[in-house]
C-alpha cells in the first residue's frame, strides 16, 4: 500500500487506527461541552442529545475546511523529520499518538474536562523539541511563529470565553424581563418551546464548531502520518496535474521578475534569490511530465519543500514591502502574486476526501459514547447552583462564536476550556464568585496548566525510546 512493504504497511494501518482512536476519544471526551446544557435543562434526553451532537460533529468535520488541519501540519515541519530511515518517522508518529491517547483517557477517567487540543499540540511540541537533541541536529524541528500563534490562541481563548459569557449574562439580566430563563429548570420537565429551541440551536452550534475545529486536528494528525510514511504519495496533492503546478510556478516566477530589487532590503533580496532558485528547480523537475508517477522518489518531497519555501519567503517579502513609500512592486502586482500563492499552496495544503471521512466518522461515533463523566462535571460541579436556561445558552453561544472565529483564522482552540470557562463566567455573573465550586475550577485550571508540560515530556521520552527500538 502506497509503495510500502508488508511490514511498514501494517505499521501504517496501526498508526491510522491509533489516530482514529484519538479522534474517537476526542469525541466522547468533548461531547459534554455541547450536550451538558441541553441535558441539564431537560431540553433533550441524553441519548437524543449525544446522537444529535454526533451528527453535527460529523457535518462540521466535512464542511469546516482544512485551515486548522494545515495549522497542525505546519507546527511540525515534517521536512526535518522525514529522513532516509522510515523507522525514525514511525518513532515520531507513535510517540505523539500514544501520548495523546494516554493523557486523554486518563483525564476522561477521572472526569476532568481536559483539552484534546492541548494534548495533541503538547505531543507535537515534545517530539519537535526532542528532535533537536539528536546527534548532528542543529535546528529546532518546530515552526516557532506557528507555535506562538497556536500557544496564544489556546491560552487566551478561555479568558475570552469567561469574560464574554459573564458580559452576556449581565446584559441579559439587565434587559430581559422574563425572569423564568434565570431560574433553575423544573425537575424532569422540558422548558417552553422557544427556550428549548434556543438551547438546541446553541448545542447544535457548539457541536458543529467542535467538528470544524477539533475534527480538523485529527485530519492534520493523519496527514502527518501519511507524509511521514509515504512522502512519495502525500508530499503534494496527486489529484492535481503536474502541468497545472508547472503553470502556477511559471506565473509566480514571471510576476516576481517585476520586483525592483534596488529598493528591497538586503534580507528580502536574498529571499527573492532563494525563491527564484526554488522556482527554477521546480520547473526543471516538472517540465515534460504528465503524471507525478514520472518523478523520482526524492523529487516528490523536494517539490513539497520548494512549494513551502516559495510561499513563506514570498509572503515575507510582500509583508516587508507593505507601506513603503517607494514600493518595489505595484499594488496590483502584489494582489496578483497573493492570488497566485493561494492557489500554489493548495498543492501541499490539502487532505484526501477519505481522510476527512475517516475522521468525521471516528469523531461522530465517539461523540455518542462515554459522555456521562464529563457531563456531570460541566453540569453540576462548576457552579454550586443548577445550570439555568440563560447560563446554558450564553455559555454555548460564546463558545460556538469563539471556536468559529478561531477556525476561520486556522487556529486550534480548546472547546473544553472555552465552554467550561464560559459556564464559570455565567455562574459569576449570576451570583458572584461564591457561586463557583472552587475545587472543580481548580482541577480544571490545573489540567489546563499541566497538560502541555506533561505531554511534551512524555512524547519526547517516547520519541527517544522508539528511535532506540526502531533502528
Amino acid at each position: 500500500m502506497f509503495g510500502l512493504d508488508t511490514g511498514f504497511t501494517i505499521l501504517l494501518i496501526i498508526c491510522l487506527l491509533a489516530a482514529c482512536a484519538f479522534e474517537f476519544i476526542n469525541g466522547f471526551h468533548d461531547t459534554a461541552n455541547a450536550v451538558a446544557t441541553v441535558i441539564y435543562t431537560h431540553s433533550l434526553k441524553p441519548t437524543a442529545a449525544v446522537v444529535w451532537s454526533g451528527i453535527w460533529n460529523f457535518i462540521g468535520v466535512n464542511v469546516g475546511g482544512i485551515a486548522v488541519a494545515m495549522g497542525i501540519v505546519n507546527l511540525l515541519p515534517v521536512e526535518l523529520l522525514v529522513d532516509q530511515n522510515l523507522k525514525h518517522s514511525i518513532a515520531m508518529i507513535l510517540a505523539l499518538i500514544i501520548t495523546a491517547i494516554i493523557w486523554n483517557l486518563s483525564t476522561w477517567y477521572i472526569g476532568i474536562p481536559c483539552s484534546s487540543s492541548h494534548t495533541l499540540i503538547g505531543s507535537i511540541f515534545g517530539v519537535g523539541l526532542a528532535y533537536y537533541f539528536l546527534p548532528g541536529v542543529s535546528t529546532y524541528a518546530l515552526n516557532w511563529s506557528k507555535v506562538i500563534d497556536v500557544g496564544l490562541s489556546l491560552m487566551i481563548s478561555p479568558v475570552f470565553g469567561f469574560a464574554l459569557a459573564l458580559l452576556l449574562m449581565y446584559i441579559l439580566r439587565k434587559t430581559v424581563k422574563n425572569k423564568m430563563i434565570f431560574k433553575e429548570p423544573p425537575a424532569k420537565k422540558a422548558p417552553p418551546l422557544w427556550i428549548r429551541s434556543i438551547l438546541i440551536l446553541t448545542c447544535t452550534s457548539v457541536s458543529y464548531a467542535h467538528g470544524s475545529n477539533d475534527g480538523q486536528k485529527g485530519v492534520g494528525l493523519i496527514m502527518l502520518i501519511l507524509i511521514a510514511f509515504s512522502p512519495v504519495y502525500f508530499s503534494v496533492d496527486r489529484a492535481k496535474k503536474p502541468e497545472n503546478l508547472l503553470y502556477q510556478t511559471r506565473q509566480i516566477e514571471w510576476n516576481l521578475s517585476h520586483f525592483d530589487t534596488n529598493t528591497l532590503l538586503t534580507t528580502d533580496r536574498a529571499s527573492l534569490r532563494s525563491v527564484l532558485k526554488n522556482l527554477a528547480l521546480m520547473k526543471g523537475k516538472l517540465s515534460g511530465i504528465t503524471t507525478f508517477d514520472s518523478l523520482k522518489k526524492e523529487d516528490h518531497f523536494m517539490l513539497r519543500k520548494a512549494i513551502i519555501q516559495v510561499s513563506k519567503k514570498t509572503e515575507s517579502i510582500l509583508k516587508s514591502i507593505k507601506g513603503q513609500q517607494q514600493p518595489a512592486i505595484s499594488p496590483t502586482r502584489v494582489a496578483i502574486i497573493t492570488s497566485n500563492l493561494k492557489k500554489f499552496k493548495t498543492n501541499t495544503e490539502y487532505s484526501p476526501r477519505w481522510v476527512i471521512l475517516l475522521v468525521s466518522i471516528s469523531l461522530g461515533l465517539g461523540t455518542m459514547i462515554g459522555w456521562k463523566r464529563i457531563v456531570v462535571t460541566i453540569g453540576e460541579k462548576i457552579g454550586k447552583t443548577h445550570l439555568t436556561y440563560a447560563q446554558g445558552a450564553s455559555a454555548e453561544l460564546i463558545a460556538a462564536s469563539t471556536i468559529g472565529v478561531s477556525t476561520w483564522f486556522g487556529l486550534p482552540v480548546s472547546t473544553t476550556h472555552v465552554l467550561s470557562s464560559g459556564i464559570a463566567g455565567t455562574m459569576v455573573a449570576s451570583s458572584g464568585r461564591q457561586n463557583l465550586r472552587m475545587g472543580t475550577v481548580r482541577n480544571i485550571l490545573i489540567a489546563w496548566l499541566v497538560t502541555i508540560p506533561i505531554t511534551v515530556l512524555l512524547s519526547g521520552v517516547l520519541f527517544f525510546l522508539f528511535r532506540m527500538i526502531l533502528r
